[in-house]
């Protein structure tokens, strides 16, 4: 039948614990109690059921006809809030000049700061090894899915999204920018404090300096992974550079991973995503590609072609089926064009 994407249901749980385990994200740990928490609390902010402040979504992209979960992908509403803010290092560039000895230097440094008023996150992003690769390109549609449920849904989100890229990481998932400098403040090992951050950062303010930090007194192992992305995220980061993102000269207190951000307003996919009435075309032609999502009952979407004519679209049998969407119900695109054509301008990929 082909690929369904769709919010995430409490009976996934087997499965996305199965898919987590392949993989070292902290926002989607392979912890069966943490992910079944996550999962009702997704369960619950699709059902408009949570405030904005603690509703997080999870997207889950599924194989129908082998009935298994291949990919995943998340947006935290609000990262950020006066109960638990949003923490990161600026990087600023500071010089001193000695007039002296005739010389100067330009030092990069970190600087600590709290957002009680955070944008919106985007997250989570997984694809199951044994379906990378393929030719539905199925980490760009998980990926994409998010944007089509903020266009359909905007209230639900904030004026900026933000996505914490990771870094370049030891072989055992170890932080070599966390033991030069979060681990002497804390005494925790990395995965503990980064676990532990997600619901608590009273120690992060109580115990990180205050005052500026100088990269040069940093080891060098530490020093050359701030603000630089891991390989195997770098194709997230063509994707996300490739509709709008850009680096803030902000990285995480935790790893050194840089924050990638855009006013939601000025995503590709939002700009060129359009709302359409289902229809039927005695002389459709299926020209068009991209995603279509919808939510009654449950929040569905997949990529299939289209035709489309003003605010009306015509969909293929299949795709009818699929999204169990009915004539006259309606449903948002984006268009798999825009992207592209950016992707070509830019060189993303």
């Amino acid at each position: 039948m082909g690929f369904l994407i769709r919010a995430i249901r409490s009976d996934d749980i087997h499965q996305m614990t199965d898919l987590t385990k392949q993989f070292h994200l902290m926002n989607l740990p392979g912890e069966r109690k943490v992910l079944s928490d996550k999962i009702e609390r997704s369960v619950a902010s699709f059902a408009g059921d949570l405030p904005k402040e603690k509703s997080e979504y999870i997207f889950v992209i599924e194989d129908t006809e082998e009935k298994l979960i291949v990919g995943s992908s998340l947006i935290i509403a609000k990262h950020g809030n006066e109960d638990v803010p949003h923490t990161f290092f600026k990087v600023i560039k500071k010089n001193h000049f000695s007039e002296d000895l005739g010389i100067g230097f330009i030092h990069q440094i970190l600087r600590f700061q709290m957002d009680m008023d955070g944008p919106s996150e985007i997250g989570g992003l997984l694809i199951d090894k044994s379906y990378r690769r393929r030719p539905e390109k199925l980490g760009k549609q998980i990926s994409f899915a998010r944007f089509n449920y903020i266009g359909l849904f905007p209230d639900r989100f904030e004026e900026r999204l933000l996505c914490e890229l990771t870094p370049p990481l030891t072989d055992e998932g170890r932080s070599e920018f966390w033991e030069a400098l979060g681990r002497r403040f804390t005494g925790l090992p990395y995965q503990e404090a980064d676990l532990l951050s997600q619901s608590h950062k009273e120690f992060i303010q109580s115990l990180f300096p205050e005052e500026d930090i100088y990269v040069c007194l940093l080891e060098t192992k530490a020093r050359t992974v701030i603000g630089r992305v891991g390989e195997a995220t770098k194709p997230a980061q063509y994707l996300l550079e490739s509709v709008g993102f850009r680096y803030l000269e902000e990285v995480d207190p935790f790893d050194g991973g840089p924050h990638y951000g855009v006013q939601t307003k000025d995503l590709i996919p939002i700009q060129t995503g359009v709302k359409a009435q289902v229809t039927e075309f005695k002389d459709a032609v299926y020209k068009h590609h991209g995603l279509v999502g919808l939510d009654t009952d449950y929040y569905r979407c997949t990529h299939t072609p289209f035709d489309l004519r003003g605010n009306e679209i015509a969909l293929p049998p299949q795709t009818l089926k699929l999204l169990e969407v009915e004539q006259e119900q309606e449903v948002y695109i984006n268009s798999w064009s825009a992207v592209s054509s950016n992707h070509k301008r830019e060189g993303a990929l």
